[in-house]
């Protein structure tokens, strides 16, 4: 049975540079980093105080008072971002099947900040005090679960939860229910609001993070030497995609199309990827072989690039061991070392920064990449400052905690 092809014919986001997708983009080329101080929260004893906040966030008419008050702010982020990816799409919701249409939202923390006043409200109030929108507001699903109910989508419905990879996983997942004939519209991506305190001194715990708080726009380095781990971020990429015969019928504008992707496992440690990459290099060579596209025909990488010294050194081991003497005609960024790690959200929001560069011919560059590892000599990691791109193109990576590997390859429509 032949493959569906399927499209991107919508985008949304809220991220550290705002909820405009333009906006988001154009902050990235100029290589500005959202990175700050935390201020919603006393952290002033902690190792680490910054991270890449969502400052202002104002949702609008996209999401009500109730259940801005009753839900947790991952929640809202889905919200936004669903909202205006269908909004982008032109999709008219009195016009299609709504058995058809779903949603896959995933998420790897949930709603932390709900849990965390939900423990402290039964520890310091007792239990008849506890809301009955906690265990609503907590869990993964439910982001998914309230864009569908709002906007009365009644195809597949489920959350994705793989660590760092959640967001990923969640876009093929969707892919694949369309290539099946399953759906025919499916909103997907990733959401996470995971910078509260016991989310940052968890990770603080795990010696994952970095202390660099004098400079916090300098804090997130991949592939830099001086690089001392990664800086937290939140937010929430939405991708409105459907079958190209979906697309051609209601006149759509076309994005970029996804020719497919894999998912695997390192099966190796809970936390540290295989040093030689092995897992890594085996989840792109099939997500190149699920795209049908070899992997020469690979312009441009968004890596995931976390600014790990143990993750950054896997990652590129990997692709080198794929793409070979390739490597040095490919293009290769972090839009982590801008918006830090987006946790669940990462691979969402990074796919629309890979659907952009294809859309512009415009790389962002890779920021405060001063001194390269060794391990990127040769690469072109656009370092410094944005590159025009001529590419069409490009893959995608997210790994995650417990070892799961996920890649997305994406082609700029009508190449």
């Amino acid at each position: 049975m032949s493959k569906k092809r399927v499209v991107v014919t919508g985008m949304g986001i809220v991220s550290c540079f705002g909820d405009d997708v333009e906006a988001f983009y154009k902050a990235l080329l100029e290589g500005k980093s959202g990175v700050s101080l935390i201020e919603r929260f006393p952290c002033d004893e902690y190792p680490t105080k910054i991270a890449g906040t969502i400052k202002d966030f104002e949702p609008g008419d996209y999401v009500d008072p109730k259940t801005l008050r009753r839900m947790d702010p991952f929640i809202h982020y889905a919200l936004v971002a669903g909202k205006k990816a269908v909004e982008s799409s032109g999709l008219d919701l009195e016009k299609i099947d709504l058995e058809r249409a779903g949603v896959l939202i995933g998420s790897g923390m949930g709603g932390m900040l709900s849990f965390e006043q939900g423990v402290e409200t039964v520890m310091t109030k007792g239990y008849r005090r506890q809301s009955p929108f906690f265990i609503p507001s907590i869990i993964t699903n439910m982001a998914g679960g309230l864009l569908a109910i709002e906007l009365g989508l009644r195809g597949p419905n489920y959350a994705v939860s793989t660590a760092c990879a959640s967001g990923n996983h969640a876009i093929l997942s969707a892919v694949n229910h369309i290539r099946l004939g399953h759906a025919d519209i499916m909103i997907c991506g990733g959401s996470e609001a995971a910078i509260t305190p016991i989310g940052l001194t968890s990770f603080i715990a795990c010696k994952a993070v970095s202390k660099e708080n004098d400079f916090p726009e300098k804090a997130s380095r991949p592939w830099d030497t001086g690089r001392s781990g990664f800086v937290m971020g939140e937010g929430c990429g939405a991708l409105v995609i459907e079958s190209l015969e979906s697309a051609q019928k209601r006149g759509a504008t076309i994005l970029a199309e996804i020719l497919g992707g894999a998912v695997g496992c390192d099966a190796y440690h809970m936390t540290d990827p295989r040093p030689d990459g092995s897992g890594a290099a085996s989840c792109v060579k099939k997500a190149l072989e699920d795209a049908e596209v070899s992997k020469e025909e690979i312009g441009y990488v968004n890596a995931h690039g976390t600014s790990t010294p143990v993750g950054d050194a896997a990652e590129v081991a990997a692709l080198k061991s794929v793409f070979g003497d390739h490597m040095k005609n490919l293009k290769m960024n972090s839009t982590k070392s801008m918006t830090g790690h987006c946790l669940g959200a990462a691979a969402a929001i990074e796919a629309i920064a890979t659907i952009q560069a294809l859309r512009t011919g415009k790389l962002h560059p890779t920021i405060n990449l001063d001194n390269p590892d060794p391990c990127v000599e040769g690469i072109d990691c656009v370092a410094g400052a944005a590159q025009d791109w001529d590419g069409d193109t490009a893959l995608s990576n997210s790994f995650g905690f417990g070892g799961h590997n996920s890649c997305v390859v994406f082609r700029k429509w009508g190449s």
